[in-house]
């Protein structure tokens, strides 16, 4: 038997939040690592469910509120070796990359700044996160005048050079 549920995360003004899966109990302070290395006054709460043990939300962080969205998210979600980081002052992909090379990091589902759903399937063992919502269904195709726009957004942002 199988239940399924979703978890929302609500989008937040600054707020992007990073889910994925790991397998080890040192994923905190490796994440903690990983996060403050990439950008110097990046913000961030990080909480990771333990799958065996004392099976605990073992958290970290250096910004209050974040870590207590976190504890609360993760001990929600539940699902065994699954992680939540939520950022500010940072995109995620100022800190993927780093992510990615913590050696325990399994995967990443999800890293966004929209209203995310978290499907969990729950079983007598316990509970996984089977996928991820991420925003919402496109609308269309984007035009010329679309397309233009968004390069021009992303070369006024930094993330790409004029040409």
């Amino acid at each position: 038997m199988v239940k399924l549920e979703t978890v929302k995360i609500e989008a937040r003004e600054g707020v992007n939040v990073i889910i994925g899966t790991s397998h080890f109990i040192k994923t905190v302070e490796d994440l903690y690592e990983a996060l403050v290395n990439s950008v110097p006054d990046i913000k961030f709460g990080l909480a990771f469910c333990e799958a065996s043990g004392d099976r605990l939300v073992r958290y970290d962080g250096n910004d209050e509120e974040l870590i207590e969205l976190a504890k609360q998210k993760a001990l929600e979600i539940g699902a065994g070796h699954s992680f939540i980081i939520f950022i500010k002052n940072a995109f995620p992909i100022n800190v993927l990359d780093r992510i990615k090379a913590v050696p325990e990091v399994v995967n990443i589902l999800a890293a966004t700044g929209n209203p995310v759903e978290i499907i969990i399937a729950e079983t007598e063992q316990g509970r996984a996160i089977i996928g991820i919502v991420d925003g919402q269904k496109p609308l269309g195709i984007e035009d010329e005048n679309k397309i233009k726009e968004r390069k021009e957004f992303l070369r006024k942002i930094g993330y790409k050079q004029q040409p």
